[in-house]
């Protein structure tokens, strides 16, 4: 069952990290929930590494650090998609000529 709570986190954070974002980010919806995941992990690992992973009450500043995390990951991953589908297209397009 964690798999799944996982999965939804990793959602969440993607998508409030691309609503954030100005422009449009042109990833698909599979990449902004890994991006969402690997922003939670980042956060969590800095958050602990900052010594504030476990607080009273709602752990504000752990999930800032979370949706910080994937902010960053999106911001850095949307780019680099859009380089590697452009490259996959270009060797696509020059073979069916």
């Amino acid at each position: 069952m964690n798999w799944l709570w996982a999965i939804i986190v990793g959602l969440v954070l993607g998508v409030l990290a691309r609503a954030i974002l100005p422009g449009r980010q042109a990833i698909p919806l599979w990449l902004t929930v890994i991006l969402g995941l690997l922003g939670a992990v980042l956060g969590n690992a800095v958050s602990s590494w900052a010594g504030v992973e476990t607080t009273e009450g709602f752990d504000w500043i752990r999930h800032g650090l979370q949706l910080g995390g994937a902010l960053l990951l999106v911001a850095l991953g949307t780019p680099l998609w859009a380089s590697i589908r452009g490259k996959n297209r270009a060797r696509g397009q020059r073979a069916r000529m």
